[in-house]
This record gives C-alpha cells, structure tokens and sequence, in this order.
C-alpha cells in the first residue's frame, strides 16, 4: 500500500509530483529546494539554504511519522561543487551521531535555479 505524504510545514510540490511517498515502511522524500515553506521563496545565502533544504526534509520526514535519526540515504545536488566544505559543515550540524548513507553529486542546474536540492529515504517501521 502506498501513502502520500503532505505538510505545510515544507514547501509544496513545484511539479506534479508528492512531497514523499510512504511504501513498504519506508518513506521517500521528492528532492527538496531551499523554498521558505511560508513564503514559498528560494533562501538567497547558500548557508541560509542548506539549512532551509535539510530543514524542509525533516518536515516531510516527520510528517511520514518517521524521524531524523531513521533517515538511512540521502542525495544531495549542488550546482557549484567548491561549496561542498561549507555543505558539509552544515550537514554535520544535523547529522551528528548517525550518519546515513550519503551521495554529492554537482549538477548544471536546478529548478528555480536553486543552489541545491536535497532527497531522502527514510524508515517508518523498524
């Protein structure tokens, strides 16, 4: 059975597409831009932006009744690969003891022509 995912507290689906899908107890979070859930405006600093794309992942994540700590993959895409440092440094503020499993990839573009763009795998059921 498959279960859609949706919460205000991130930005909505800029496409046709779901927030996440819940399947088989793990939930799968569509990439999320740096978009002010309130405002539904691109963050314009980078740092203020990777906090603003992980921050709207946990809210979907959250939202699936799962949590941060069950977060077991994520991919993230950057535009400009010399920011991976700062990135990361940001990164390790959210994921300190666990650790998922993790791809950086740089990419030519993004919608809205965000900087980055962050998707997950999460479980719901242990």
């Amino acid at each position: 059975m498959l279960r859609t995912i949706r919460t205000e507290s991130a930005p909505a689906a800029v496409g046709p597409y779901s927030q996440a899908i819940e399947a088989n107890g793990f939930v799968y979070v569509s990439g999320q831009l740096p978009l002010d859930p309130s405002t539904g405006e691109l963050v314009a600093d980078f740092e203020g932006a990777v906090k603003q794309a992980i921050e709207n992942v946990i809210s979907v994540v959250t939202a699936s009744g799962s949590s941060i700590e069950k977060i077991v993959k994520i991919n993230a895409f950057l535009t400009d690969m010399s920011r991976f440092g700062t990135f990361n440094e940001i990164y390790s503020t959210y994921f300190t003891d666990h650790k998922p499993a993790r791809a950086v990839v740089e990419v030519r573009r993004l919608p809205k022509d965000a900087p980055l763009e962050i998707e997950a795998v999460a479980v719901i059921q242990d």
